[in-house]
């Protein structure tokens, strides 16, 4: 069934209605469409190329890059299948990581995806000339049609294939994927017979093994060999990267896309490894090759593959196949075209997504209204992989792709390791185990790979290239980040703020006649826990003589101006003004915001800063699958980024509060609880007690540094009924979950656990929320000097206001 949106032309649709693309294609497709983007120039025009950098260890090394390839694909298909959205890792790093972290993430994956759609362009355009000679020797001498040479021919058939697969991808995401179909069967049917005929070769050949561990060694090059193939190579292992792009045209995305993902690299990642193996094993360098490649007989065959270049498999299938070099090239030929075809799509998908996001201009954002396809996108991507397919060399191509790739990666492996904090809630169908291990894993071994593959760029010895080559893939790569530079703070930027000044608040009362020093900010979503939240805000306000201001959020789509929000203003209208009149009726001054944004975080710390609040007061029942409950993504992200203290209230059963327990381990946060609990007991006339756990076989040292934490939290509290005492317990979440149950209210400060463990409260104070009967507030210090002075000053300046 497709599934797709009434739109306009210019993609936005009517009033309120998301640009969306249509869901066509099924699990197969999306597995094709990743294959042919693997089985392309990469196994055709880079392993003669590899081996002559790697020598016979190119098998390893096609290995070892499948194994690196997994620990991205596991973030891949953990991502793709929670955001089944056109964009793909673009939209990940951008979600999860600071600026300009999330616009380069796009601007490298379009670079990126472009220029390997050029390699694969040029690697057509040679593989179709070879194809051309085969098949008509008489134009061997290279002059077609009386006036074309060979080089101008390649460049020519590059070009004409980049715009063929632009009107493919035009045409839809339905013709794409049957188009992958079709030209995945065809290739993969020809590799496996030079693997069968390779292997035959390879193995009735006398004494074989010398081929691979005496030419003069296995890796001749040594480790850095094998690790330059590798980086020079990892392009061929993308695949997966196109499947996620497509997530938004598939049909049940959150399982199709991770298995997708998995499904294509088991299919590739031994293909690559046996190709290797028999390109090296197969191929004679007694027979006629020898002269081909420039070497003398008895050279290593992996150093007349690395002299043959992408030419390399199509030698070595002339030799062991019949009609191999034919069938090489028209399986070259169709892997170069899937590859493009692939390549093309998620290309134009990532422009079309920052162009959603306002990330580039509007324009990319367009949709045809018969199609349905990014039209503008694609045509622009188009441009941009004809204009580099004709002026770089095949090796700059390849580098300058990998250098993006590798960089796009490092960057999606931390998002998935950040969205595990800042998006605990996420709907996920597969979920990496053994978090952040294999994400690290990841980055780390990217990093390896990039300085190597630079290395190698540069070495003539092994018949890759020039430094020369290796100089215009770095100055291309430089040109392109400083160019993304520009248009970040030239438009992207700009653009943004924009965004945010357009997503004005609608004030529902207006300013307090005698505001208040102090102001604690509320934001209300849930008409059932309101009363009991403002009942903590409250005692608060009363205490502190602050006032109130409560607030609301209308989100609506990233992709949907923030204008088309205010028709549900109304919605959340009502909600505030009852709180304001509660807040009245009770004697605290009280305020309203409604503000319309993309997302709930943004629009509470906006409203934050804007109104220059001391506390944010955030309801919490605790642990769900729902987005927009905390902690989760808000929480997270409002506790991180807010300009102010954060208090989470866990609603509990409504009940009076007569008894508040406070946990500590000392520090500001503990502090700043005993600071909340003062104010609540005297509101309340309740009663406090300060604890502080400790295991039974703890030493004297570690009860009295408890004593100490329990003495100077006890402190802080403002109470004549206030006790402490050092509580022993084997785990301190049960043991405190225990003694909340003999009080009305919990007062938890955060903690700060370990690098690799969450949260931005800490592991412990959640745990209690969960875990405890009643209610439980969690609190969070600000302890940013610098915002802190700079509230004091404009406070200062505006006479105390």
């Amino acid at each position: 069934m497709t599934e797709s949106t009434e739109t306009s032309t210019d993609g936005r649709g009517e009033a309120g209605v998301a640009t969306e693309l249509s869901r066509d294609m099924g699990l197969a497709d999306i597995t094709f469409i990743g294959v042919g983007a693997m089985i392309g120039a990469g196994i055709f025009a880079l392993t003669g190329f590899a081996a002559g950098i790697a020598g016979p260890a190119l098998t390893v090394a096609f290995l070892i890059n499948g194994f690196v390839a997994l620990f991205t694909a596991m973030s891949y298909a953990e991502l793709g299948g929670a955001f089944p959205e056109a964009g793909g890792g673009y939209l990940w790093v951008a979600e999860s990581l600071v600026e300009p972290n999330g616009f380069y993430a796009g601007w490298m994956s379009w670079f990126a995806h472009a220029v390997a759609c050029a390699l694969y362009a040029v690697t057509f355009g040679t593989y179709f000339t070879e194809f051309l000679v085969t098949v008509t020797p008489l134009t061997e001498n290279f002059v077609f049609f009386g006036f074309l040479t060979h080089s101008l021919a390649e460049r020519l058939l590059a070009a004409l294939v980049a715009v063929g697969f632009g009107y493919v991808n035009y045409r839809g995401a339905e013709e794409t994927g049957r188009a992958e179909v079709v030209v995945v069967v065809v290739k993969l049917v020809i590799l496996g017979l030079f693997i069968v005929f390779g292997a035959y070769a390879t193995l009735t050949t006398p004494d074989w093994p010398a081929k691979f561990l005496s030419s003069p060694s296995f890796a001749p090059n040594s480790v850095f060999g094998i690790i330059g193939a590798m980086g020079f190579t990892y392009i061929a292992f993308e695949g997966y990267e196109i499947i996620v792009q497509s997530g938004e045209e598939v049909k049940d995305p959150g399982r199709n896309v991770p298995k997708a993902v998995f499904y294509s690299l088991a299919v590739v990642v031994p293909i690559y490894v046996l190709v290797a193996f028999v390109a090296i094993g197969g191929i004679d360098v007694t027979r006629e090759i020898a002269g081909l490649a420039g070497v003398s007989a008895g050279t290593p065959t992996w150093q007349a593959l690395g002299g043959l270049g992408e030419l390399g498999i199509v030698e070595a299938a002339n030799q062991f196949m019949p009609y191999g070099a034919l069938l090489l090239l028209v399986a070259g030929v169709a892997a170069t075209s899937s590859a493009l075809n692939a390549t093309v799509y998620s290309s134009s998908r990532v422009s079309f997504a920052m162009g959603r996001n306002r990330e580039l201009p509007a324009v990319f954002e367009r949709i045809h209204p018969e199609r349905r396809t990014p039209h503008v996108a694609i045509l622009l991507s188009t441009v941009l992989i004809v204009a580099m397919s004709v002026t770089l060399p095949i090796e700059s191509v390849a580098a300058s792709a990998d250098i993006m790739f590798i960089l796009l990666f490092i960057q999606v492996n931390w998002a998935l390791i950040r969205m595990r904090t800042t998006h605990p809630d996420l709907d996920r169908t597969f979920t990496v185990p053994f978090m952040p291990w294999p994400a690290l894993i990841g980055i780390a071994a990217q990093v390896v790979l990039l300085p190597f593959l630079i290395y190698e760029l540069g070495l003539e010895a092994v018949g890759i290239g020039t430094s020369n080559e290796g100089l215009v893939a770095l100055a291309v790569t430089g040109v392109w980040m400083v160019v993304g530079l520009a248009v970040f703070y030239g438009y992207s930027k700009g653009k943004q703020a924009e965004e945010r000044e357009a997503e004005t608040p609608t004030v529902l009362a207006a300013e307090s006649p005698e505001e208040r020093e102090r102001r604690i900010l509320v934001p209300l979503a849930n008409p059932e826990t309101t009363d009991r939240l403002l009942r903590t805000a409250i005692d608060l306000a009363r205490e502190r003589d602050a006032e109130i201001r409560v607030m609301s959020v209308v989100t609506v789509p990233r992709q949907t101006p923030v204008e088309e929000g205010r028709q549900f203003v109304e919605t959340k209208r009502e909600l505030l003004e009852e709180a304001i009149e509660t807040a009245e009726a009770a004697g605290v001054l009280a305020g309203g915001t409604v503000r319309i944004g993309h997302d709930v975080a943004d629009a509470i710390i906006t409203t934050a800063e804007a109104e220059d609040v001391d506390e944010i007061l955030l309801g919490w029942r605790g642990r769900s699958r729902r987005r927009d409950f905390v902690l989760g993504s808000n929480v997270d992200r409002v506790a991180t980024d807010a300009p102010c203290d954060v208090l989470v209230e866990r609603i509990g059963p409504p009940t009076a509060v007569e008894s508040i327990l406070v946990p500590t381990a000392g520090g500001p946060h503990a502090a700043y609880a005993a600071e909340v609990a003062s104010a609540l007991a005297r509101a309340n006339d309740a009663r406090v007690r300060v604890v502080s756990v400790v295991p039974p076989d703890a030493s004297a040292d570690e009860r009295e540094r408890a004593e100490r934490d329990v003495e100077t939290t006890a402190a802080v509290v403002e109470s004549e009924d206030v006790a402490g005492d050092v509580v022993e317990g084997d785990e301190v979440v049960p043991t405190i979950a225990s003694l909340s149950a003999d009080h009305d209210l919990t007062i938890v400060g955060a903690s700060r656990e370990g690098l690799l463990q969450r949260l931005v409260f800490g592991a412990t104070p959640e745990a209690v929320g969960l875990e405890a009967d009643g209610t439980v507030i969690m609190a969070k210090r600000r302890l940013d000097l610098r915002s802190r002075l700079s509230r004091w000053f404009r406070r200062a300046r505006n006479g105390g206001s």
